[in-house]
């Protein structure tokens, strides 16, 4: 009879033991879905947040893309601009000069003094204006010659040292220290035996 009483109540602790057994194994089952779940919403998460990060990204790329081609157009307008009105100081300069000569022509009882005077204030009025517009005269009587800033015309024998100008026949001009014309010269070429 003993031996009946042990199955017996060693059948309630293996049921006990088989319940929690089955309990593990049921969370144990259950535990890979739940951390399945958490990695699938975490990177759900991730996901969501890299599409916001990259749809600002994407904005503020073609924002600066606008704005690039805003500024672009506007240099490009400006430079039109320049172009187109850039000689506007100069022609308002010359046109003093132009009323000086058809005012000198408009008088019929000119005498070659008064129209040498009229002459002579209407070059300084041009030279004037040159001068306000950065042109600047290439008069180089005497100094060595530079093929930057001069045209030799001729080589002529001389008493001056060799590559030094003796005539200029055009003057040269430059504007804001470039070549406009270079001047037109007679040049040196040395001491005549």
């Amino acid at each position: 009879m003993s031996q009946d009483n042990t199955p017996k109540t060693q059948a309630p602790a293996e049921t006990a033991a088989s319940n929690s057994e089955d309990a593990i194994r049921a969370e144990a089952a259950s535990a890979p879905e739940t951390c399945a779940d958490a990695a699938v919403s975490d990177l759900a998460a991730r996901i969501a947040a890299l599409e916001q990060k990259n749809a600002e990204l994407q904005d503020n790329w073609l924002r600066a893309k606008a704005e690039t081609e805003n500024v672009r157009r506007r240099a490009q307008e400006e430079i039109a601009k320049a172009h187109k009105f850039g000689i506007e100081k100069f022609a308002g300069e010359l046109l003093a000069v132009k009323d000086s000569l058809e005012a000198a022509l408009a008088s019929e009882k000119q005498t070659a003094d008064n129209l040498r005077g009229g002459v002579e204030l209407t070059l300084k009025q041009l030279i004037s204006a040159f001068e306000k517009s950065a042109l600047k005269e290439i008069n180089p009587l005497g100094g060595k010659f530079d093929p930057h800033l001069h045209q030799a015309i001729q080589m002529v024998a001389s008493d001056s040292e060799a590559n030094t100008i003796v005539q200029v026949l055009q003057k040269g001009c430059l504007i804001a220290e470039r070549v406009l014309r270079p001047a037109m010269v007679l040049v040196s070429s040395g001491k005549a035996d």
